[in-house]
């Protein structure tokens, strides 16, 4: 390859970046869908609290409850099993859960000191092994991401002054805490909240999680965990408010949405997004209200297409984060789309649904 060669690659590949961002940012992308999504609820039989959702595939969806309940379908939601990692009268909360197919899968418990918990199951939640419980009063886990069916992380509330992340290489059977030093230290009232389990997401070893309280900001680690650079968001802060719920189509088209959900039909600065790396602005056309959780709909026509949920609904967005449509007023805490394009949504009182597009 002569010299010149990668020069005119790299002019190249900035005009494919180029004609990407100005396809995604088109005045009145929203108008260009022939019509908005909606939510097929299915039933569960349970008025558990689900804010542990994994998507595997269309058949394949498990839910985490409040109740110390982990449900799975094979099904597509027509008929449920249950399980109960520490027992059946247990009262952990599974606000995450992460599985690669119907046999394996890692749900995390969050709450203070030992409830926070991790088990692993491998063969389609009749038996549990608790993997990880936390002994450090201070931390409290909000919220679990995979990258493959081998590498996750955990992300903690702060100890002694910095997140704390915890990692997995070997599919959740065992954990470690990371080394803080490449961890900035937060703003005096900065933490995670434990809403939907989409504070921490991951690609590869990119990672991205969303604080909350003091200040608004986004970390992102390009080395699994390691270390972390922060950025400001515009996204409003606050005792109940900052970031819930973060998603990336590739590593350079990002949403965060959150806003308070002390005021969840508060619709000012709730929803941010980033595109090719630039720094997290304001989407000119807000959600209608707080947002906790937020997903990427995989379509090959449709690369900016997203839908976040919310206490008091949803809505899409064709453009990636930019402008969004509501299209339905149920409540729900979590929603996650899987490779094959299927969506699922899940939040209190056993409400539970699937999109329809």
């Amino acid at each position: 390859m002569s010299l010149r060669q990668p020069k005119l690659l790299a002019v190249l590949a900035t005009l494919v970046v180029a004609l990407c961002a100005a396809a995604l940012t088109v005045p009145g992308a929203q108008a260009a869908a022939s019509h908005l999504p909606s939510w097929r609820l299915v039933g569960t039989s349970t008025s558990t609290h689900f804010r542990g959702l994994s998507v595997v595939n269309e058949n394949v969806v498990w839910l985490g409850g409040y109740d110390g309940r982990i449900l799975r379908t094979v099904n597509g939601g027509r008929s449920w099993g249950f399980s109960y990692p520490d027992g059946p009268k247990s009262a952990l909360q599974f606000r995450d859960i992460s599985a690669s197919d119907r046999d394996h899968a890692v749900a995390m418990a969050a709450g203070t000191g030992s409830d926070s918990r991790l088990y692993r199951t491998s063969d389609g939640g009749r038996t549990w092994r608790l993997s990880y419980t936390n002994h450090n009063a201070a931390a409290f886990f909000d919220c679990m991401s995979f990258y493959g069916s081998m590498h996750g992380l955990v992300l903690s509330d702060p100890v002694n002054g910095r997140f704390r992340i915890l990692a997995t290489t070997d599919g959740g059977a065992t954990w470690h805490v990371l080394p803080s030093g490449g961890m900035p230290r937060t703003l005096d009232g900065e933490y995670g909240f434990a809403a939907s389990g989409e504070c921490l997401t991951t690609r590869g070893r990119q990672a991205w999680f969303g604080s909350d309280g003091a200040a608004a900001r986004i970390y992102h680690s390009n080395d699994g965990g390691l270390t972390w650079q922060v950025h400001g968001t515009p996204v409003q802060s606050g005792a109940s408010a900052g970031v819930f719920g973060l998603a990336f189509n590739t590593r350079d088209l990002g949403i965060a949405v959150g806003g308070d959900f002390a005021k969840p039909a508060a619709h000012r600065a709730v929803a941010a997004f980033s595109q090719f790396q630039s720094p997290w602005r304001l989407a000119p056309n807000q959600p209608a209200g707080y947002r906790s959780g937020v997903s990427f709909v995989p379509s090959r026509s449709r690369l900016g297409m997203a839908v976040a949920v919310g206490l008091n609904g949803s809505d899409v967005t064709y453009d990636a984060g930019q402008h969004w449509t509501r299209f339905g007023k149920g409540q729900f805490d979590t929603v996650m789309c899987a490779s094959d394009g299927s969506c699922w949504a899940a939040g209190d009182l056993g409400r539970v649904a699937v999109l329809r597009r």
